[in-house]
């Protein structure tokens, strides 16, 4: 059994993990998407995902779903966080939205998540966690401002956007509400397969699946396949079944600073002060959130004994 600390230390690891690589995951598909359109190139990515995942379930033969009931609930998580989610989000960078306004958009789901959660969830939130939400999106905005342009958002990127918004936000909260008990590594296989059954064919028939192969593609997928798909959305699964919606969603806060991070060690890009400042107000926001208040210890035989003879006299 793990001890509280293992377990801190475990779910810190996992948060950081996920921070780092869905940040890292704008610029790999940014790449990608130079080879080859958004239904084409997701269902190169799940079926190379598919290709990962069947030598695990077979070496660790996981608990595959019992019912059809079960089964129906797994797939439409994952046609939610896969379909709706990528796919709205990678066309929405396809037909020229910065990587600025997406991340800033795409970064209202927390708030939405911690929404949905406490209206229909039953989840209470802290005065404080509201507050953490909204000071975080805040410190996004900042962050980010410098690379805005309203004029690339068309009716078809922001159509596209809010499509990926509602699709992340569903599948996330539907996976912890219907699959909470799954093992990860069929619920993977499950979704992959079914999420190539529906885009297979949209890329074929939408798009003509053009295809321009070459090693920078090849890396991509595979970081995005297992990096993300495969160990990222597990690691963030396993942190929603271990706390509250809200507070593990306010990572998605953390993704665009890994982001600056990154572009300034790859490409030596120096975030501005706003930027700086931004970062800042992102980590107050999410440490409001995410802050838990240690349990008071009982008092002690003895100091009750003091507190009773205080009373007395």
């Amino acid at each position: 059994m793990q001890t509280s600390s293992e377990r801190r230390w475990l779910e810190t690891a996992l948060a950081w993990y996920f921070v780092a690589v869905w940040g890292s995951g704008f610029i790999a598909t940014k790449i990608g998407l130079q080879h080859a359109p958004p239904f084409t190139f997701l269902a190169i990515r799940f079926a190379f995902g598919i290709a990962c995942l069947v030598p695990i379930v077979l070496i660790a033969r996981p608990r595959w779903p019992a019912t059809r009931s079960e089964l129906r609930h797994v797939v439409i998580a994952g046609l939610l966080m896969h379909v709706v989610h990528l796919g709205g989000s990678h066309y929405t960078q396809y037909l020229g939205m910065s990587a600025g306004i997406t991340a800033v958009l795409l970064s209202i789901q927390p708030l939405l998540t911690a929404f949905i959660a406490a209206r229909w969830m039953g989840e209470r939130l802290a005065p404080r966690q509201w507050a953490g939400i909204i000071v975080g999106l805040t410190g996004v905005g900042l962050v980010v401002w410098h690379k805005i342009d309203v004029r690339e958002a068309t009716a078809g990127s922001l159509i596209a956007v809010a499509i990926s918004l509602m699709g992340v936000t569903a599948g996330t909260l539907y996976q912890r509400t219907f699959c909470p008990l799954v093992d990860l590594r069929a619920a993977a296989t499950l979704q992959f397969a079914a999420t190539l059954v529906v885009v297979a064919p949209l890329a074929w028939w939408v798009e003509g699946a053009p295809v321009i192969w070459s090693w920078s593609l090849a890396a991509a997928v595979v970081f995005l396949v297992i990096g993300a798909s495969i160990l990222g959305v597990n690691a963030l699964h396993t942190l929603m079944r271990r706390g509250q919606a809200a507070r593990v969603t306010s990572l998605i806060y953390l993704t665009p600073l890994f982001a600056v991070a990154l572009e300034l060690a790859l490409f030596g890009v120096v975030p501005s002060r706003l930027s700086l400042l931004g970062i800042a107000v992102t980590l107050l926001g999410v440490g409001l959130v995410a802050w838990r208040e240690q349990p008071r210890k009982p008092p002690t035989p003895s100091a009750r004994r003091l507190s009773t003879r205080t009373t007395a006299t």
